[in-house]
Parts: C-alpha cells; sequence; structure tokens
C-alpha cells in the first residue's frame, strides 16, 4: 500500500442533530486508487460521513481536504463537479427515461445547439459493455431488474469520470454471479485510479474487494486497518464492542408443531407455474431462490397484496379466503415487506403510532384514542424488543434500520399476527441488530406462531431455518430439511429450471 497517496481527509469531523452526536472527531484518509470500507452498526454515523462529503450535511466541527485542497461543499452539485459520485442503495432514477437519458442526463451531448442522439446511443453503448448492462440503450429503465438499475447508476457514475465513487450497500439485492460481476466493476475501476468507497453490512465481501476497513461506532472512528491484517470476527468486535459467539443462532429446543397453514396450487398474475406449500407451528420456514424466481411474488399473492388467479389456502386445517391485506390481517397473517420504509413504516409518525395502527380499536374507546393507553402498550413493545429509541414519541425516521424493523414486528405482535412473512428481514441491517433480529424471531417461533423468511441471503436460511423450499423460475423446484442442509444442493435446485 505504500504507493498510495492520500487523495481525501477527514480532520475531526463532528455533526449533532437537535443535541444528538451523529460524529464525533472523526479523522481519516482515504488513498487514491483503493477500495477503502466503511463499516459499523446502523446509526454509527457512516451515513453521515457520506453526505457530508456529498455536499448534504455541514459539520459543525472539522475540515476535509480533497488532492490536498480544502474541500467545503455547500450543496450536492459542489461534490457532484469535484468529481464525487455516490450509488444510493434506494434507487434514484428517472423510471420513464431510457438507459442511455438516465445515464447522461445531467452532460447530454449536442450537436449545433441539439441533443445528438447518434453520440449518446453510441456512448452508452460503450458504456453498458464496459459493465457488463445487457440490452438496448433506449430500454426504459422502469422495467429493469434490480441488478441491472445498479449497474445504470454505476455507469453513470462512470461516465462522468468521477474520482470517487461510493457505493452504499450495492449487492443488497444481487444474487452471487451478480456480485462478482459488481467485484470485476470495482477492480477495473481501482487499475483507472478511481477512488471506492465501500459501505457493506456483508463482511465476508470486505475480505475479497476491500484495501482497508474503518470502523465507525457509536459515531466514533474505532481503527483503520488493513483487510489482510483483519478477521472477521476482529471486525464484529470492533463494530458492537462485543464478542458474538456464533452469527446465526439456532435453538434445537424449539419443537415444531402441526400444520398451521397451508398453500394449494396458488397461481399469482403473471406467473405462469402453480406453487404449494405448508408451514408447522414454530417453524421458522426459509424461501430460496434468485431474485426474480417469484419469491416475493408468491407471499404478496398469499397477503392479497397481488392478484391471485387461483389457488387454496387453509388456517388450522380450515379453508380461508383472501382478497385483500385486509382479508389476511383479519386471519392473523401479516407481510413484513423488504421495503419497510415505504410499505412497513409511517416515517413522519411516531413510535407509538406505527407501534398501535394495525389494531386501532385495542386502544380506542367509544370512537375515540386513547392517547394514555397507546402509550403504555407501545412503551410495553419497545421494552419487550429492545427498541432503541428515547421515547415512544420519537419520529420512526430518525431510527436506526435495525429498530425501525423491530417497530415493524412489534405493530403485528400487537395485532397478535399467528403467521409472519419476513421479505428480506434483515437487509440492509448490520451483524449486530441481525443477531437481535434472529434472536427475536426464535422468540416468536416459540410462542408458537408459524414463521415464513423470504432472504437471497442463503446462509442466513441455513442458519436459522428448520426447513428450505426452494423456488426457480417461478416453480418450487425443492425442498430441504435442516438435516440435510447444503448450499452447493440449494444453490442447484435455484438455478435449476434456469439451464
Amino acid at each position: 500500500m505504500s504507493n498510495f497517496k492520500n487523495l481525501l481527509t477527514f480532520r475531526n469531523i463532528t455533526m449533532k442533530f437537535s443535541g444528538v452526536t451523529a460524529l464525533k472527531n472523526v479523522s481519516l484518509d482515504i488513498r487514491e486508487g483503493e477500495v477503502h470500507v466503511l463499516v459499523g452498526e446502523n446509526g454509527a454515523g457512516k451515513s453521515t460521513l457520506v453526505k457530508i462529503l456529498c455536499g448534504v450535511y455541514t459539520p459543525n466541527e472539522g475540515e476535509m481536504y480533497l488532492g490536498g485542497k480544502r474541500f467545503k461543499p455547500q450543496r450536492p452539485l459542489d461534490a457532484i463537479q469535484a468529481g464525487i459520485r455516490i450509488v444510493y442503495q434506494e434507487f434514484n432514477m428517472l423510471p420513464f427515461l431510457s438507459i442511455a437519458e438516465n445515464i447522461y442526463f445531467e452532460k447530454f451531448p449536442s450537436k449545433r445547439g441539439l441533443l445528438d442522439y447518434r453520440t449518446l446511443y453510441q456512448n452508452t453503448e460503450k458504456i453498458m459493455k464496459e459493465v457488463g448492462l445487457q440490452g438496448s440503450p433506449q430500454d426504459p429503465v422502469e422495467f429493469l431488474g434490480v441488478a441491472q438499475k445498479e449497474l445504470v447508476q454505476i455507469a453513470k457514475a462512470i461516465s462522468l469520470e468521477a474520482k470517487i465513487i461510493i457505493l452504499d450497500e450495492p449487492t443488497a439485492a444481487l444474487t452471487p454471479r451478480e456480485t462478482q460481476r459488481l467485484f470485476d466493476i470495482v477492480r477495473q475501476l481501482k487499475k483507472k485510479g478511481v477512488t471506492v468507497i465501500y459501505i457493506s453490512h456483508r463482511l465476508q465481501e470486505i475480505l475479497e474487494i476491500g484495501d482497508r476497513v474503518t470502523v465507525l461506532r457509536n459515531g466514533k472512528k474505532i481503527d483503520t486497518q488493513a483487510v489482510k491484517d483483519i478477521t472477521i470476527p476482529g471486525i464484529v468486535k470492533m463494530m458492537i464492542g462485543r464478542d458474538i459467539e456464533t452469527e446465526y443462532p439456532f435453538d434445537p429446543d424449539i419443537k415444531t408443531g402441526k400444520e398451521v397453514f397451508r398453500v394449494e396450487e396458488l397461481k399469482y398474475h403473471g406467473g405462469k407455474n402453480t406453487i404449494s406449500l405448508s408451514l408447522n407451528r414454530g417453524e421458522l420456514l426459509g424461501i430460496a431462490g434468485l431474485v426474480g424466481s417469484g419469491r416475493t411474488e408468491t407471499m404478496r399473492a398469499i397477503f392479497g397484496a397481488d392478484k391471485r388467479i387461483q389457488g387454496k389456502i387453509y388456517l388450522r386445517n380450515k379453508k380461508i379466503t383472501i382478497k385483500s391485506p385486509k382479508d389476511a390481517v383479519k386471519h392473523g397473517i401479516c407481510l413484513i415487506t423488504e421495503d419497510k420504509k415505504t410499505q412497513g413504516l409511517i416515517l413522519e409518525m411516531s413510535c407509538s403510532v406505527n407501534i398501535t395502527i394495525t389494531d386501532l380499536a385495542q386502544i380506542a374507546k367509544l370512537g375515540l384514542l386513547n392517547y394514555g393507553k397507546e402509550h403504555k402498550v407501545s412503551k410495553e413493545s419497545i421494552k419487550e424488543l429492545a427498541i432503541q429509541t428515547p421515547s415512544d414519541s420519537q419520529l420512526v425516521k430518525y431510527l436506526s434500520g435495525g429498530n425501525q424493523q423491530k417497530v415493524v414486528i412489534a405493530k403485528w405482535m400487537f395485532r397478535k399476527a399467528d403467521i409472519l412473512i419476513f421479505d428480506e428481514p434483515t437487509c440492509g441491517i448490520d451483524v449486530g441488530a441481525k443477531y437481535e433480529i434472529y434472536l427475536l424471531l426464535w422468540r416468536i417461533a416459540a410462542q408458537g406462531k408459524g414463521i415464513i423468511i423470504v432472504s437471497s441471503n442463503l446462509p442466513e436460511l441455513i442458519g436459522i431455518c428448520h426447513r428450505i423450499i426452494v423456488f426457480s423460475n417461478g416453480k418450487v423446484s425443492g425442498e430441504v430439511e435442516r438435516d440435510n442442509f447444503n448450499q452447493e444442493e440449494i444453490l442447484s435446485l435455484a438455478y435449476q429450471n434456469y439451464i
């Protein structure tokens, strides 16, 4: 690493929000042409530091230097003009425009004062090939898959010849094959001298793609080390301040009971095949498969969020009718979506409102809300689920990702749901919060409730589930019991109907 020179320097950066310190005296050097990984629990200060670099926030104290010169962006445009680009986990795109228009929106090629479409499409084809993006430059972005949208954002950053590219949880929704393609692109960027700041909760990726790693905890820098000198247990200990004996807790003493839920010959709108599955009381049932294999579509059809063409649903061996989410909730079936911020929470409202909103009748009297009871039950939920918040009146948008997920779980526990369907329950959540979520799932299972977990993280399913059903291209390609869990076999089943 001795050939690297410092490109970016943070010196004693401090940032406070309404008296809460998000960053405290953080000093950090980032080198030219390196992949510098930022890790830490949700709320550790990673996003705040990046937003200061991108001109979204102005720090209360401290300085930044870019290329040896004082850097003080007052707005995001200042950072963009300085060659700093960020690829957010949540896509920031113009869905109704084409790939070409999204990539070059800020710098369209022109000829005689008019948009030069020929050059636009030629340049786009070249950069699409460079990042491995299939299709035509004229394809609308709205019809692209998650991985393709990710590549469009990266292509946009490359097209503007960025000096620093920030990748925020870039592999959260990618398959292993797509992840490796992304790593190839990152390595190509390094060869060109581009600096990559890489933010990820998937610690194994650090060892594969990173040069150095900086750990933040509670707004403070704990350490910066070369990846070659660090281990995953060492990173975890720095992140959370303690050792975790095992990443995936599994309690063999919790036994599954009789069948509590069954789906027969379900076919969702747009699906080509029928799906059947069953769930036992106290069971954690994993749903594996590639992105686009029909996992989420099936769960949404069960919940009544998407149209179901056919199929029967049984609860405690009795046939039930679900035509809408309202019907599902009435029967004690809930869906915790992957996108909790837009589909699971009301971000601008308090923890207490979010927790109790699923069953207002419990906290009402004569048609009027009893705010005293609302606060009482929400405080009990916060204590029971160990939700980290100053009070039940805190707006949910200010909580960390892990605590937001707990609030979503709390609202369904308040509703006394018996069947809980989780879609990517730990996506974007740090290792410490993941462990707490896993323990919480086990506590729920121990109460005799049935839990379905859809996850792209295969080690997660193998670590915590009793049984795994594998989806492949809209079909159930196999079912594996815990005693026979094998990552290679499950992946083979996931790819089975694509070959």
